[in-house]
């Protein structure tokens, strides 16, 4: 990486991790150029339009990072058991994150702080459902999800749900409503297989003491 690339960066996650720990209101520039080393020309060197594209870069950074903590699992649901995979490490990512999670900081905080910041937002739960949809579509061609449901707004469900998720996290500090979540999501998507087996079963044939049930109607007609 070049030097100016790589003072550009650690200006950016300077500031996030500022925001992580204070919040976009209480964040200054003062404070990012100190945790980051830099001066204020250099600050406005890479960002002439100061606070606002700073945090802008800040909501690229996380919206990015979000995908990173999803790998390698996210571009692969292909089964149950990547499913099964993805759901565990996004719950033990974010619990371990707590508040400091990308996720939260965009949700949050800096993806509502302007009408640039909520298009990164935007952009992230496109792309992201995106994927999840690719997932759920790729699940459903292996028979291993229920091919009735609509991808699309079953993706939909899951991101609401991880999302959902991470604000209570945020709130409360737990992530079990994200674990229960994420479980139910996956019980409705996955279980189909072993519930159609079973729904599609022909009832049991009866059959008497004297063998078939040819046998056993014409016994019932003598």
């Amino acid at each position: 990486m070049r030097k100016g690339a790589a003072t550009r960066l650690r200006i950016v996650e300077a500031a996030a991790a500022e925001i992580r720990e204070r919040g976009t209101n209480a964040t200054t520039l003062d404070d990012v150029c100190r945790r980051s080393g830099t001066g204020k020309g250099q600050m406005f060197y890479y960002f002439p339009g100061g606070r606002e594209q700073l945090l802008l870069a800040v909501a690229e950074l996380e919206a990015e990072r979000v995908f990173d903590d999803q790998q390698p699992y996210l571009n692969e649901l292909t089964s149950r058991a990547a499913w099964e995979a993805w759901r565990d490490l996004i719950v033990e990512r974010y619990r371990d994150q707590g508040l400091h999670c990308p996720l939260g900081v965009l949700i949050a905080d800096v993806g509502r702080y302007s009408p640039a910041a909520q298009a990164v937002s935007a952009q992230l739960v496109r792309r992201w459902q995106e994927c999840v949809r690719a997932g759920i579509e790729a699940t459903q061609a292996a028979g291993e999800a229920n091919p009735a449901l609509d991808a699309d707004r079953t993706a939909a469900a899951v991101i609401a749900t991880v999302q959902g998720g991470v604000t209570v996290l945020l709130s409360t500090g737990s992530a079990e409503h994200l674990e229960a979540g994420l479980n139910l999501c996956l019980d409705h998507l996955l279980s189909w297989p072993a519930t159609n087996e079973i729904a599609s079963s022909p009832p049991p044939r009866r059959t008497s003491r004297t063998g078939s049930p040819a046998r056993a109607a014409k016994s019932a007609e003598e």
